[in-house]
């Protein structure tokens, strides 16, 4: 697999990034393995994880593969911090304190000594910026992380915490945004993306297959055996089930037939070869649904083929 630079950075990593939101539970330690495997073997090198992914379990799981599965130096470790569920419900805090004990519990979970890339999870509107960027200046300054970024973050929250740190030199600069991208969420192109861009950012789609719609799974019913179908993600999918995803789903699937492709692979590499675009992040529920996702290097969309999606994805 082709490597790209994140952002303006000297980090390489591979124009596809694993996903493990579900890792720890509802994929076990073997499908885990399985779907680990088969990204070292493809070349891929960005495992993306976070500590509010099962309440530290997707970290956990990661820790016990990590030197068994793929040595420590293979991969770029990237986890986040600032979302939890501890209580039953989401909870966001970007405080000091609180990020950078949730660091520590990270890297011992992962049982590493640093990650390559730690990213504040989201915005938090009660805690000053500056002291949120305070806990990625200190995570780089002690050896915790070797580069940070941030997730979720709007056009102009984005634009500020990466002026923010270019302000004084010493400074951890941000080196990725990680948000939301597909056929049919593009709304970080109206800002997020020339943000991004100006500030020297790698952007990391995450549900670059639409939470999965874009696979064409759902086009005549919620399969049983689909995250659709779970009661983790049964609303998280659901907000693409509607005419405008279908317009779009019928058009990747008219793509991929008339390319010989799957819809997978139409709509993973419109996503990953737009501008700015480091790595989207994929998450697969098996190990064979990520080996699809995994065969698309040597794939380009024809300029016609990309004008057509774009036009039909372009507006509700």
């Amino acid at each position: 697999m082709q490597r790209r630079a994140l952002g303006s950075t000297g980090l390489k990593v591979s124009r596809l990034g694993l996903g493990t939101l579900t890792w720890g539970r509802d994929t076990d330690e073997h499908e885990a393995r399985d779907q680990m495997i088969a990204f070292a073997e493809a070349g891929g090198t960005l495992i993306d994880t976070a500590a509010g992914y099962g309440d530290g379990a997707s970290e956990e799981l990661i820790g016990r593969l990590i030197g068994d599965v793929v040595p420590r130096d293979d991969v770029v470790l990237a986890t986040k911090a600032g979302i939890s569920r501890r209580r039953g419900e989401r909870e966001t805090d970007a405080s000091r304190g609180h990020l950078l004990r949730s660091l520590d519990q990270s890297l011992r979970r992962l049982g590493v000594d640093h990650v390559d890339l730690w990213q504040v999870h989201t915005w938090v509107d009660d805690t000053p910026l500056e002291e949120t960027l305070t806990a990625l200046d200190l995570a780089v300054s002690s050896g915790r992380a070797s580069y940070v970024g941030v997730s979720n973050y709007t056009g102009w929250q984005t634009a500020q915490a990466a002026t923010w740190q270019r302000a004084v030199p010493g400074r951890a600069a941000l080196a990725s945004t990680q948000v939301e991208y597909s056929l049919l969420n593009r709304s970080i192109e109206a800002e997020v993306i020339p943000a991004a861009q100006a500030m020297g950012l790698g952007v990391l789609p995450w549900s670059p297959l639409g939470r999965g719609v874009l696979t064409g799974k759902y086009r005549s019913g919620t399969p049983a055996d689909s995250r659709g179908a779970s009661p983790h993600f049964a609303n998280f999918v659901g907000t693409y089930l509607n005419e405008h995803s279908a317009r779009v789903v019928e058009s990747v699937a008219r793509a991929a037939e008339g390319l010989d492709w799957s819809p997978i692979e139409v709509a993973l590499v419109w996503v990953r070869d737009r501008p700015g675009v480091t790595a989207p992040i994929v998450g697969a529920r098996t190990a064979a649904q990520l080996r699809d996702a995994l065969a698309l290097d040597e794939l380009t969309l024809p300029t016609q083929i990309v004008e057509a999606l774009d036009d039909v994805s372009g507006g509700e």
